[in-house]
């Protein structure tokens, strides 16, 4: 049987899947000349994950995407196996620490990680809180590997590797010693995992940092000017075979957006931040009627967007980090575009749905381009004739409970900004 695995090799959730190939004797071929960002947005990977994610792995029956899932298939390759359990007990207690590695730590060092590495943006709270989550989690784990070498069990099991991938990038990043000596006996666990032969094959030798990369800054322009030549001297004549400097062209204009050529508009965003803002009672004849009466239907757009995978939203707080994570990247348009997202539900699986509003009659290409989430919500131009839309908007705005039916899930649960107005401006501090 021939397996083909599609990423890039030095991934962790590759890993996983490769690692479980080496305990039960299963060859898995890596795709030729991947290229991440190009391999993986062609019609035939699309075919394969619609979503355009990484890994997908290839079989003879068809293809399988999501890295816990690819590696769940792998290890089911050889019942005999014990990677995933010789009991219906076990098997349960090994699904319980794959998720756990999952939701509880991979998502949370994550979210402490990226900042700290350039890949998203710092924000102190969110990351006091990332740490906070993943102390409560490693304080968890490793008062259960107290009495334990394997999380189930008397081996490896599916559950040890997960754990061990999702945790070795971190040890490099974040994860330093004066930190993790609060949790010994994870310690010890961790160091037992990655010097298993079929791990360290694989992942290598890992170095734990001994400190946390400092908060990127951005790059400043050089400021320092440029020496003067001195005007006692004349410029010495060059020989004709010395080929003569280019000139330096003078710095070109930043390109105007397109939406900034577009008509005057009498609806100022601000204003209307403001006016939300600032109304506490009576919303709405004071704060929904300004809405309309501010809105100009010929220099703004309104939306809806539903999220495509609902069904995936069985963890509020993992919930929570993906509205706010598409927020943080939607920081792009402030200037542009005004939204409000919805998580919505007391139990799961959570709803997400959105009103947006945008400059101009439709999503500015800008923002389809450059915010990747934008395809994971399916959009829908308000009709303003519509009378049932338009009171759904009322609805939106005003945090109408219940909305469709269902309570509004918690705003202290979730976070303030997971579901009331996020002005994209920069001075507000989300």
């Amino acid at each position: 049987m021939t397996l083909i695995i599609h990423a890039g090799s030095n991934n962790k959730n590759v890993f996983k899947a490769l690692i479980a190939a080496e305990y039960v004797g299963v060859e898995i071929k890596m795709a030729e000349n991947f290229k991440m960002g190009e391999s993986n947005k062609t019609p035939e990977f699309l075919k394969m994950n619609p979503i355009g994610k990484v890994p997908v792995l290839e079989t003879p029956e068809g293809p399988i995407f999501e890295s816990n899932a690819i590696a769940r298939y792998v290890a089911s390759l050889k019942p005999e196996s014990s990677l995933l359990g010789s009991t219906p007990i076990e098997y349960g207690q090994i699904q319980q620490w794959i998720d756990f590695s999952t939701l509880e730590l991979d998502t949370n060092l994550r979210g402490w990680a990226m900042p700290r590495v350039g890949y998203s943006p710092y924000i102190k709270s969110a990351e006091e809180n990332y740490i906070s989550a993943v102390k409560r989690g490693l304080g968890a784990l490793n008062m259960h590997l107290a009495s334990r070498t394997f999380l189930v069990g008397e081996s490896v099991t599916l559950a040890d590797i997960i754990m061990t991938c999702n945790l070795a990038y971190k040890f490099k990043v974040v994860l330093t010693k004066s930190f993790t000596s609060e949790f010994p006996h994870f310690e010890r666990y961790f160091w037992t995992m990655v010097n298993q032969p079929n791990i360290s094959k694989l992942i290598g030798e890992i170095k734990q940092t001994e400190t946390i990369p400092p908060i990127p800054s951005p790059k400043k322009p050089d400021s320092k000017p440029k020496p003067k030549p001195k005007k006692e001297e004349a410029p010495k004549p060059k020989p004709e075979s010395e080929a003569a400097p280019e000139e330096e062209e003078a710095p070109k204009p930043k390109p105007k957006n397109p939406l900034d050529l577009l008509p005057p508009t009498k609806m100022v965003l601000d204003d209307w931040k403001r006016l939300y803002s600032n109304t506490k009672t009576n919303f709405r004849e004071v704060a929904i009627k300004g809405f309309w009466d501010m809105f100009d239907p010929e220099g703004y757009s309104l939306w809806f967007c539903n999220y495509k995978y609902n069904d995936e939203n069985t963890v509020s707080f993992v919930t929570m980090n993906k509205v706010g994570g598409f927020l943080q990247r939607m920081d792009l348009a402030r200037k542009y575009a005004f939204g409000k997202m919805l998580i919505i539900g007391n139990e799961p699986p959570f709803k997400v749905k959105g009103l947006w509003i945008f400059r101009g009659p439709e999503i500015p290409k800008f923002v389809m381009d450059e915010c990747y989430d934008m395809e994971l919500y399916e959009w829908t131009k308000v009709d303003l004739s519509d009378e049932a839309q338009k009171e759904r908007v009322n609805q939106m705005i005003e945090d109408h409970e219940p909305f469709e039916g269902e309570p509004l899930l918690d705003a202290n649960s979730v976070g303030q900004e997971a579901y009331n107005w996020y002005p994209l401006m920069a001075d507000e501090g989300q």
